[in-house]
């Protein structure tokens, strides 16, 4: 009798979209990945640094989400840089894309995780890009809240 190989539950942030924008509204997506995609993902070999959201034709996809390539892949493994297309309900596609043409609006990549039935998800987020004198405002703040940890 086979075993069933336990899942390790993979939850990667993204902690310079945080920085970088104001976060309105966040959102759970599916992704459709490929066969080596899935197994790199579960290894936890991904980089969202630059990732963003876009719409071509009514349908969502991620763009710059780097999944590095399958360390036992073949012939057949995944471009590492490659657009994905994100799954997600179509009332929270049309909500998306009407925010989205709003001036100053983008979609950011927040998180990467794995579900206890193994899929991968992303979470995004309705963002707006903070001006410089706000991310002083939000060091100033990390630095209050470590001091007073430091303190208690």
């Amino acid at each position: 009798m086979a075993e069933k190989q336990k899942l390790e539950f993979i939850n990667i942030r993204n902690k310079r979209a945080t920085f970088e924008y104001q976060i309105i509204e966040s959102f759970i997506a599916g992704i459709q990945l490929l066969g080596t995609e899935i197994k790199s993902v579960r290894q936890g070999k991904v980089n969202m640094g630059d990732a963003f959201c876009f719409f071509d034709k009514g349908e969502l996809f991620v763009r710059n989400l780097h999944i590095t390539e399958y360390e036992k892949g073949t012939h057949a493994n995944h471009e590492p840089l490659r657009e994905r297309k994100l799954l997600m309900h179509k009332r929270e596609l049309k909500k998306l894309q009407s925010k989205i043409k709003e001036r100053g609006f983008s979609i950011v990549v927040l998180r990467c995780f794995t579900t206890e039935r193994g899929l991968a998800k992303l979470e995004i987020a309705l963002a707006r890009g903070k001006k410089n004198y706000d991310k002083r405002e939000s060091i100033k703040q990390k630095d209050m809240e470590r001091e007073l940890d430091r303190r208690f």
